[in-house]
């Protein structure tokens, strides 16, 4: 099998023929505009529109004085249908085109302004025009119904006040922010957010705390679907362009925060263009000090944010460059994206750009690129077309959906001006109800799949009930059912009772049941017999080095942490070991937060899977959320690589299908660059292989299951309809909810309800949980992500078990750790270990405890953990997750 390039390289962008009926409705030259993707409404697909810029200069080579003027600034609207390739003209003047005149006052003309879409709406904001600055008003252009209508927002108290050459973009499909520009006075780097579900409309200055960026102007920005807004680029107050990108995120308690984001950008530049598809930041064009353009590959770039990785055409950028020495003397594509001044938009995979300013030329071309076809992002349902686009907002994850609900429950985005009258309020409401349409019509879909993934199931359950020699429901089947003790080490670890195992009963858990409700009937649903889903033989990668780790790490009760925290492996193992699990899990079917001193002593207790321990008898099962948090997160996932790796290795051992890993909502770039994992890379590595390797391992993460079936009826999910390799803002609604959602508080609390993690997250109630199982003729699910005082704790009846494996969980919750042993008959049997006491020795004597204790306090206090599930949130707890 050969294997995929670790990144795809950026896209090649061609001319794209549009249409249009008369001279009027097509756009143009122009340049300094906007274009700005608006959602399908119920009569018509998605649109881009076009609105003002400059649309002609004054000087240049035929001009005596030196530079370019522009001039001709217009506020003309056009549209262009993405299904049809049609542009249409939205004028105001004529009597031939007053069908299509916007009704309401139109903003001035104007060219460096900012826009952002809102539903099916398009907001504006700032510019300059003929007269100077425009006003700091917000415009906003409504196509709810396709009448489009022009609405002033009134906003309460001071704003951004005027300004040109900023940037702006919805947040998390709520926040209205705008960032930097250039007041006529001085470059700006200040923040400002407005927050369109809250009436009277204010805007809010941010002070973010994080690496803020410098001032800047004719930058760009983007917001992701999962709500990070990205700045990027842009020239300072002394004309020097800027290479840099930052990511702006909002927390649960409301405090905003700066980060630097990774990785070297191909070139520094200004007046360039950039916008979301997926995870991948696509940047296009942009000058240089003095107005000289990005040339060559650099020109055409993107940012993956899921790798934290700039990317051109050839593949991973490791040094900036502004010239195009080297590069082949003539290649079309990219003189094509020799300009700057442009516009760009997405829709689906594909990302548009119109015009720009080439030298002294106006363009009035129209481009187009799809996202590589090898992304994983394009698997998403709302991604794989254009046609898809109608059923959500274009850059828009199906998870972020949701209208923005006022205090009296109404869906509300934007006001129409001072008076607020009915009719513009209805528009404005039914411009945001069309998202909350769109979200369902996709949830409906995803329930739909699931019912005819079922249905196949079951099909083919039925073709084969003949060779089952015992039919459904026979006596002779086991059903899954929990042992009535625990397996539990004594807290204590010196004395009389140290290290003593016993069995408890498990009602001698105060927490564990707290979540059940007692029921008249508590009975099994039968399910058929699966046999296991096999692991590839034959990998052909050095064993050496799996064996070297092994031998390191796999030591349960003598492992001691390295005094200096260098970690043990230089990059190229770790790639050589990314490799080897790699191939494995492209192809085969308790949270432990690096905590590997949890990890030992649950092997020196239960067992561990070796030759020497347990393999021949034990299978073994890990359910994710294997680094952050913890000191020794890469540890715990480089011996789990390893284990795995080691037993598929070669037909000389005997057990290749006894190790097995899934994905928990930690394996993935965007969280693990936040809580721990991408920091302990960098300082126990290197900056450089530090975060070559936390880099090389989220790749890997990517090609991890999201689930696992054992004997076809403990927890599986339709995986099927999920590709691998597969990034977390790729995956939609389906892999949100496996990895994200959370029971609700007990049994007595049904349906979905919001989760406190965080908007468009959900908590599934005990019904939930039965129909799934009855639909899929399962008995139990067993989930991870979520810290439980006993180490373990049921809910729905007993028919859903969370586990979590990490003792004291961040140093603060004190919690229990457990694993669950599947034995014979299916009975599981919870086996629990608590937290060790304080050391005895001092710290100077133990200079290793010190340093991680250290480097966990620090990690903690910038991002408090999510508390631990039953226990209140302390009222100064800064709460657990970023804004997404």
């Amino acid at each position: 099998m050969g294997s995929k390039p670790l990144f795809y390289p950026a896209p090649t962008y061609l001319t794209l023929e549009t249409y249009w009926d008369t001279d009027d409705d097509g756009p143009g030259p122009r340049c300094g505009h906007t274009l700005t993707a608006v959602a399908a409404t119920k009569s018509h697909g998605p649109r881009l529109i076009l609105f003002g810029g400059a649309t002609a200069i004054e000087g240049g080579a035929s001009s005596s004085a030196p530079g370019i003027r522009l001039a001709g600034v217009t506020n003309s609207v056009h549209s262009f249908d993405v299904l049809t390739r049609k542009w249409t003209r939205h004028a105001y003047r004529t009597q031939s085109t007053a069908s299509l005149r916007p009704a309401g006052e139109p903003p001035s003309p104007r060219a460096a302004h900012a826009a952002a879409a809102v539903g099916t709406m398009v907001v504006f904001q700032g510019g300059i025009g003929p007269a100077g600055h425009s006003t700091d008003d917000l415009y906003v252009l409504d196509l709810t119904n396709d009448k489009f209508k022009w609405h002033r927002v009134v906003v309460q108290g001071q704003g951004p006040g005027p300004r040109y050459g900023h940037v702006m973009d919805l947040v998390a499909q709520r926040y209205l922010v705008t960032v930097s520009g250039n007041d006529g006075k001085r470059v700006l780097s200040d923040a400002w957010a407005l927050d369109t579900a809250q009436k009277p409309y204010v805007w809010q200055r941010l002070n973010p705390e994080g690496d803020k960026p410098s001032a800047r102007m004719y930058a760009t920005a983007s917001a992701r679907s999962d709500g990070m807004f990205l700045l990027c680029g842009g020239r300072d107050s002394s004309g020097a362009p800027m290479a840099d990108a930052y990511g702006l995120l909002m927390h649960r308690n409301g405090q905003w925060e700066w980060t630097l984001a990774p990785g070297v950008s191909p070139s520094p530049r200004y007046q360039h263009a950039s916008v979301f598809v997926g995870a991948r930041l696509h940047v296009t064009g942009g000058v240089l000090r003095g107005g000289r353009s990005v040339e060559g590959e650099a020109a055409i770039a993107v940012l993956d944010t899921a790798a934290g990785v700039w990317l051109d055409r050839n593949g991973l950028v490791t040094s900036s460059r502004t010239t195009s020495k080297g590069l082949p003397d003539h290649d079309p594509s990219l003189e094509l994206m020799r300009r700057c001044r442009h516009a760009a938009a997405s829709v689906g995979v594909r990302i548009y750009i119109y015009g720009g300013l080439r030298g002294d030329v106006l363009l009035d071309d129209f481009l187009v690129a799809e996202n590589s076809p090898f992304q994983t992002d394009i698997n998403s349902p709302v991604l794989t077309s254009e046609r898809a686009s109608s059923l959500t907002s274009p850059r828009t994850s199906p998870s972020s959906y949701a209208s923005t609900p006022n205090l009296d429950g109404r869906p509300e985005i934007l006001s129409a001006g001072a008076s607020m009258d009915k009719n513009s309020m209805e528009k404005l409401a039914e411009a945001s109800a069309a998202e909350a349409e769109a979200a369902t019509a996709v949830w409906q879909a995803v329930q739909a799949s699931s019912a005819i993934l079922a249905e196949e199931t079951s099909v083919s359950d039925e073709n084969s009930q003949a060779a089952e020699t015992t039919s459904e429901g026979s006596d002779n089947e086991a059903d899954v059912r929990l042992h009535p003790r625990a397996v539990v080490v004594a807290k204590e670890a010196v004395g009389n009772l140290g290290l003593m195992v016993r069995q408890l009963s498990l009602d001698h858990f105060e927490n564990e049941s707290r979540r059940m409700v007692p029921l008249q009937s508590d009975q099994p649903y039968s399910a058929k017999k699966l046999t296991r889903q096999k692991s590839p033989q034959g990998l052909h990668k050095k064993a050496s080095i799996l064996s070297h780790i092994i031998s390191t790490l796999l030591r349960p009760r003598n492992w001691k942490a390295p005094a200096n925290r260098r970690f043990f492996l230089d990059p190229y193992e770790v790639g050589e070991l990314c490799y080897a699990a790699e191939q494995i899990f492209m192809q085969d079917f308790g949270d432990l937060h690096g905590q590997f001193g949890d990890l030992m002593r649950l092997f020196d207790e239960y067992g561990f899977p070796s030759t020497a321990g347990d393999i021949t008898y034990i299978d073994y099962l890990f359910l994710g959320d294997y680094v952050d948090r913890g000191q020794h997160s890469l540890e715990t996932i480089t011996l789990l690589l390893a284990l795995k790796a080691s037993f598929c290795f070669n037909h000389l051992i005997e057990y290749p299908d006894s190790v097995y890993l899934i994905r928990g909502n930690h394996e993935a770039a965007d969280i693990n660059a936040l809580f721990g994992f991408r920091i302990e890379c960098i300082e126990r590595m290197g900056e450089n292989d530090g975060i070559w390797a936390w880099t090389r391992f989220n790749q890997l993460f990517n090609y991890l299951p999201l689930a696992a079936l054992i004997e076809k009826k403990l927890y599986a999910c339709m995986i099927e309809k999920l590709e691998r390799p597969i990034t977390m803002d790729a995956g939609s609604i389906i892999l949100m909810d496996l990895l994200w959602s959370d029971p609700t508080e007990n049994d007595s609390v049904e349906g979905l309800r919001p989760n406190a993690r965080g908007p468009g997250l959900v908590t599934f109630g005990p019904d939930r949980v039965t129909d799934f199982c009855k639909k899929n003729r399962l008995q139990l699910i067993i989930r991870a992500h979520e810290c439980v005082m006993d180490g373990f704790e049921r809910f729905a009846q007993g028919h859903l078990i969370t586990l979590f494996s990490a003792t004291n969980y961040c140093g603060t919750a004190n919690n229990a750790g457990a694993i669950l042993v599947v034995g014979r008959g299916l009975v599981i049997v919870p086996k629990l270990i608590h937290p060790l006491p304080p050391p005895l020795q001092s710290p100077e004597t133990s200079p290793e405890r010190v340093a991680d204790d250290t480097w966990m306090q620090e990690l903690n206090i910038q991002r408090p953990p999510t508390p631990t599930r039953g226990r209140p949130q302390p009222d100064l707890d800064r709460n657990s997750l970023a804004y997404i």
